[in-house]
């Protein structure tokens, strides 16, 4: 095991150019192979049949969603402080893997019906995705601002958007197009607070950390638009 010193790396915005850089790099590196890797689950899960079956299994009742959603939280918090471990590499990795897998089955039900019902969807949803992340990545990168004041502003929108979810779960209405629209402008509030985080808020050893957190929220921006052209075309 590759044991960390806790004090080990520098504030990156206090790095020299070449740590920062190289900082940067792995970041986004990592980011690249979290979406590979989600992608490989995704397929796999979709093509063997599990996500058919576990889509008939949330049809028998929506406390199952709510069951799937505590979940899905539980093992974020648990793959985020692992992603933060000062302890080992081997632990970080672990956090982040953990996380790809259950943002994977997460996925799974949205996924399948995207692709049963209008397939086209998700390659649009993945275009508009990319092409809303290199904007705001551009923004953070060029502007140098610190925005981790948003921080709180998304703990408390967050929050709010978890209690309508489980309302409608509760209560069986649907969330709609302006929901969505909603959510995909707090995703991109998330990328851009991610964003900054990497230039202001990490040290240099916390690539895999930094990864993660552009990777939750890229996804979530990704989710939503997926949500908002299914409901755009009518296909919710």
């Amino acid at each position: 095991m590759a044991y960390l010193d806790s004090h080990s790396g520098v504030l990156a915005a206090n790095a020299s150019e070449t740590e920062r850089a190289g900082f940067i790099r792995r970041t986004y590196l990592h980011l690249g192979g979290a979406i590979l890797a989600f992608v490989g689950i995704e397929t796999a899960l979709i093509q063997s049949g599990i996500a058919e079956s576990f889509v008939h299994l949330l049809k028998g009742g929506m406390w199952m969603w709510l069951v799937v959603m505590g979940l899905f939280m539980v093992t974020s918090y648990v793959a985020n402080n692992w992603a933060h471990s000062a302890i080992s590499k081997e632990m970080q990795y672990a956090g982040l893997g953990l996380f790809v897998v259950a943002e994977a089955v997460v996925f799974m039900p949205l996924i399948y019906i995207a692709l049963s019902k209008a397939p086209d969807i998700l390659s649009h949803a993945a275009l508009l995705t990319l092409v809303l992340v290199a904007g705001i990545t551009f923004t953070a990168f060029t502007t140098r601002k610190n925005f981790s004041f948003l921080g709180p502003v998304l703990n408390i929108g967050g929050l709010i958007a978890l209690g309508v979810i489980a309302a409608s779960l509760l209560f069986g209405f649907t969330l709609g197009l302006v929901f969505s629209g909603i959510m995909i402008v707090f995703a991109a509030a998330s990328v851009l607070y991610s964003t900054s985080n990497i230039i202001h808020e990490y040290n240099t050893e916390q690539h895999v950390a930094a990864s993660l957190s552009l990777f939750s929220s890229v996804g979530l921006m990704f989710w939503y638009i997926v949500q908002f052209l299914m409901s755009l075309t009518g296909q919710d």
